[in-house]
């Protein structure tokens, strides 16, 4: 990304590149307004847009000299009122590509430049009217893909992180300046009472930390999706499960064993849940060369997933090859599914609880029973049966999640040398990190080359 400066305006697509009902170019900069009064023609005569207040909108054409290129509204803004802290037009013209990119082309003739992927965000960040996490969730919002995720990302959006930074970062700056202050002025601040009192608050700081550090998985769940991997024997159900999830027949369903022979990979939602959920390639000793290779990927979906729902044959009972299945998931977050309860059963629910420490559903996927109890299962193992965003915060960015570890490991150092009676200069360079990766977290304290990747991920025109 070229180098920022707040004196150039910038001008995008705001909308979609694809034909729609409306499209929108934005400009913004100390020249946004000047250039739309050169290419704007208002329906009524003689009304200049310099002179209009903030925050109207006004109906007219633009114009590249005197060829009409589009009937339009224009929206001005003033700043610092705007999203982006300067002066900014938008302009609201029919949704055609050809005409979208042609008004574009006359307002970049007329003195703006285009803008960088995300540069608009960007500048809301630099000229102060966000902070890093705020401009992140931007992207999160634009990006989500089930309620829960979009939920959180407004949570961010409205500075509920931030303001948890900014409130340890203050008591830190407070902990700092008294011990700087009877380093310097023992005779006006003591510290003989102060450790205790530094404990109390270190404790309380590093518990957040670790609260906030516990709940990054659930971050990157409900921005993600739960990675859910679906196993088995062959012909246990698995795609049947699959095709029941989706409410649609996605997945080949035959009474022959081994249909699936590949990974299928699908997202859905589930009572608000985002699962990015794959079909495996049935589980069993083969001497089919592609076969092994299928039993090999699904091997490798499971070590890599956040849940494993195992699909058992009741009507065949278990062989060796769930026995190898259930040995493999052990240490794994998964649900037992005991499948086709329509029919005979070889084998029983009590049975098979007998032989592992998860929670164990009886389905039918014939049938479709048991799905709705699947949803509350996933939702409890998760989120502990419900999720709140009020005060909550849900760590979503490995950035952020990095900067809260070393955070926490730094309070863990200060509490350290405290048990250890060590003299103040090692409390406060600990504390100092502590405060330097929190700021690091909300964009105080961090470096432009980071801000460029940051803002580089974003779409044109935001």
């Amino acid at each position: 990304m070229r180098e920022f400066r707040q004196t150039e305006t910038i001008a995008a697509i705001a909308t979609a590149m694809a034909p729609s009902g409306i499209g929108i170019i934005r400009i913004s900069g100390e020249d946004a307004i000047s250039i739309a009064e050169q290419i704007f023609d208002p329906k009524q005569p003689g009304k200049r847009l310099s002179e209009q207040n903030s925050h109207t909108i006004h109906y007219g054409y633009i114009k590249d000299g005197e060829t009409v290129v589009d009937e339009v509204l224009l929206l001005l803004m003033r700043a610092p009122n705007t999203y982006t802290r300067e002066d900014t037009i938008e302009i609201d013209t029919h949704g055609g590509v050809l005409v979208m990119q042609r008004i574009l082309e006359t307002v970049l003739k007329y003195g703006a430049r285009p803008a960088e992927p995300g540069e608009y965000t960007k500048r809301a960040f630099l000229n102060g009217r966000i902070d890093l996490t705020q401009a992140e969730s931007v992207i999160d919002v634009i990006q989500a893909k089930n309620d829960n995720a979009l939920k959180s990302s407004v949570s961010q959006l409205r500075g509920v992180l931030s303001e948890k930074i900014r409130k340890i970062r203050e008591t830190l700056l407070y902990e700092l300046a008294f011990i700087e202050s009877a380093i310097d002025d023992p005779e006006h601040y003591s510290l003989d009472d102060y450790p205790p009192v530094l404990k109390s608050k270190m404790d309380q700081i590093r518990n957040t930390l670790q609260e906030m550090i516990r709940k990054a998985d659930d971050g990157r769940i409900l921005k993600e999706g739960i990675q859910t991997v679906i196993a088995g024997k062959p012909n246990a159900g698995k795609s049947s499960l699959l095709n029941a999830l989706l409410g649609e027949d996605r997945a080949i369903v035959t009474e022959i064993a081994g249909t699936t022979r590949d990974v299928l990979s699908e997202q859905i939602q589930l009572d608000g849940i985002g699962l990015h959920i794959m079909d495996t390639a049935g589980i069993h000793d083969t001497e089919d060369v592609v076969e092994q290779i299928g039993v090999q990927r699904s091997k490798d979906a499971m070590e890599e997933a956040d849940l494993v729902l195992f699909v058992a044959d009741a009507a065949s009972g278990l062989d060796e090859n769930d026995r190898l299945i259930l040995s493999e998931i052990k240490e794994k977050k998964a649900i037992v599914l005991l499948n086709k309860t329509d029919l005979e059963m070889k084998i029983q629910k009590a049975d098979l609880e007998k032989l592992t420490d998860h929670p164990v559903l009886s389905v039918s996927m014939k049938e479709k029973t048991g799905l709705s109890e699947l949803t509350e299962t996933i939702r409890s193992m998760f989120f502990a049966g419900q999720l709140q965003f009020n005060d909550e915060v849900y760590i979503s960015n490995l950035r952020q999640k990095n900067a809260l570890l070393n955070a926490e490991k730094s309070i863990g150092q200060v509490l350290e040398s405290l048990k250890n009676q060590m003299p103040e200069d090692f409390l406060t360079i600990d504390m100092m990190d502590a405060y330097e990766e929190l700021g690091y977290i909300i964009g105080e304290s961090v470096e432009d080359d980071l801000v460029d990747k940051i803002f580089s991920e974003f779409c044109m025109g935001k």
